[in-house]
């Protein structure tokens, strides 16, 4: 099983690449919807049912318009919904915590963040220890405010931009943008949106991944169901060992979650990992142990996690492990 440690740089690598195809994905055609034509664009080809024109031509098949809104509408979307599903019911919201392109956002800004008020955010009401992870150590410094400022307005304005060049042609956006002739509409739509994502990205970017977006929300409740599913496992009858920590697996969760509980309390738990590589740094450094979280699935500790209570999962992680009591002298 991938630790927590050696995660982290795939994760990075798999997130940038997805930013990069999440912004580069309609200047390149790969996939956008042109509202002037009225249809989607998938690799580089006009993605339509043209049902209306099959019917007008007089050779309208009952059979053939049926297989191509089969194949070419409900088909595609039964795919995409369906196996990004799937992925969530057997091993939980990676799409969120390993590719998302606004979870990425979240991870850049908590970091500028902490080393601005040694806080994730501004509601936080403790502030975090100055260590970050062994032998490093940060003091917060408000001048990081200076960087932090620009890279919401950066982050905000290339999101609004992005997200125009899905529906408009991008050859047109980033054209108008550079010659400065951008329609009115275009100004709106960039200006607002540029608002709108600086006030998130400040302001509630947890609270929209823990409340408020759809994709997130519904790979939670699929993962929930299975319990047999991947999910942060913790080895209860090593808790002791904990006693020295600083719940430095607490204070590494980007979502604001305590990773030591049961699964349903990790509802909004995006597999992200950096509990676990928390965990494993404290222990190596403290007592040079290996970690008590770990990622675990199909197995007695995954169902333990999917219990009800704290207590029901220790009972469950504890029972099987009891040896037999020896038979009496009376039974042999």
């Amino acid at each position: 099983m991938l630790t927590g440690l050696r995660a982290q740089p795939l994760r990075r690598f798999a997130q940038v690449g997805f930013f990069v195809l999440f912004v580069l994905a309609p200047p390149l055609n790969l996939f956008r919807l042109d509202v002037d034509a009225g249809h989607f664009v998938l690799f580089g080809q006009a993605w339509v049912l043209d049902v209306e024109a099959l019917i007008r031509s007089g050779r309208a098949d009952p059979w053939e318009v049926a297989w191509r809104l089969l194949s070419r509408g409900l088909l595609p979307i039964v795919l995409v919904v369906g196996g990004t599903l799937w992925v969530a019911y057997r091993w939980g919201r990676l799409y969120c915590g390993w590719l998302c392109p606004h979870f990425s956002v979240v991870e850049l800004l908590n970091a500028l963040t902490r080393r601005a008020i040694g806080r994730f955010s501004l509601w936080d009401r403790d502030p975090l220890p100055d260590r970050i992870r062994p032998g490093v150590a940060r003091q917060p410094n408000k001048t990081y405010w200076l960087v932090i400022a620009p890279t919401i307005l950066a982050l905000a304005w290339l999101w609004a931009i992005s997200l125009l060049t899905y529906l408009q042609s991008p050859a047109l956006v980033w054209g108008n943008l550079w010659a400065g002739t951008l329609t009115r509409n275009q100004m709106v739509f960039i200006g607002v949106g540029t608002g709108l994502f600086s006030a998130e990205f400040l302001l509630a970017r947890h609270l929209f991944c823990r409340y408020a977006c759809a994709a997130g929300l519904f790979q939670s409740l699929v993962w929930l169901v299975n319990k047999k599913a991947l999910v942060i496992g913790y080895q209860r009858p090593r808790a002791a060992a904990c006693g020295g920590c600083d719940n430095a697996c607490d204070h590494a969760c980007p979502m604001h979650l305590t990773p030591r509980t049961v699964k349903r309390l990790m509802f909004a738990c995006v597999q992200c990992g950096r509990c676990l590589a928390a965990c494993e740094n404290r222990q190596a450094e403290d007592s040079g142990q290996a970690p008590l979280l770990h990622w675990t699935r199909a197995d007695l500790a995954a169902a333990s996690e999917a219990a009800f209570t704290p207590k029901q999962a220790r009972q469950a992680q504890i029972e099987p492990s009891v040896p037999a009591a020896p038979p009496s002298e009376g039974g042999r």
